[in-house]
């Protein structure tokens, strides 16, 4: 038998190698998926930035050990805001591949007055989307609250008010968490076959 692991085996580093697969799987892949998606949902992933997630995600190793004494805080904030971008570039990526659902969504996210596409709208308004839309009753609030998290966190950037950031102990644990949601989306995204799927297994 195979001896797959856990995403909780993973040390920091492992952890961030299998974001940077998914990642740049997303990006090799869907980047260029006419011929088989919508055309719409295909035009929309073309022009997104998707190797933007795979920078951001290479990002994330230089949160593996800790900061100065003087930059913790600084670098907490950046730390947080990288994660932040990911979860929602990763949302944003999953409404894009089932962009014609999501136009046809009464949930669909306005402003105003018009119906915005998934690459234009912002964390706040795509996790609402989220909630309403695509999870499942059993996980729903489970997914809202830990988005709510990372989104509370991520607006630290905008430093000036006190807010609650943790500590990196924390944010790398996030980090796992951000493997598991990111697994748990491409789990729901289709492919025209099986071979060319990520690889989901933790090995």
């Amino acid at each position: 038998m195979f001896n797959t692991r856990t995403i909780e085996d993973l040390s920091y580093k492992e952890t961030v190698d299998k974001i940077v697969e998914l990642n740049e799987h997303i990006q090799k892949f869907w980047s260029k998926s006419q011929g088989w998606a919508p055309i719409d949902a295909a035009n929309l992933l073309s022009k997104s930035r998707l190797d933007w997630l795979v920078s951001l995600s290479h990002s994330l190793y230089k949160w593996e050990s800790d900061p100065s004494e003087e930059a913790e805080y600084g670098d907490l904030i950046l730390a947080w805001a990288n994660l932040g971008a990911l979860v929602e570039g990763s949302m944003k990526f999953f409404l894009s591949v089932y962009y014609e659902d999501y136009k046809n969504d009464k949930n669909a996210i306005i402003l105003w007055g018009k119906q915005i596409d998934p690459d234009g709208a912002m964390f706040g308004k795509l996790k609402e989307f989220f909630k309403n839309s695509v999870w499942l009753d059993h996980e729903r609030k489970e997914k809202n609250d830990w988005l709510s998290e990372i989104q509370q966190k991520r607006n630290a950037i905008h430093a000036y008010r006190e807010r609650t950031i943790d500590d990196f102990i924390s944010f790398r644990k996030q980090v796992k968490n951000y493997l598991s949601f990111l697994i748990g989306l491409l789990r729901r995204v289709p492919y025209p076959d099986d071979i060319y799927g990520p690889d989901l297994l933790i090995w």
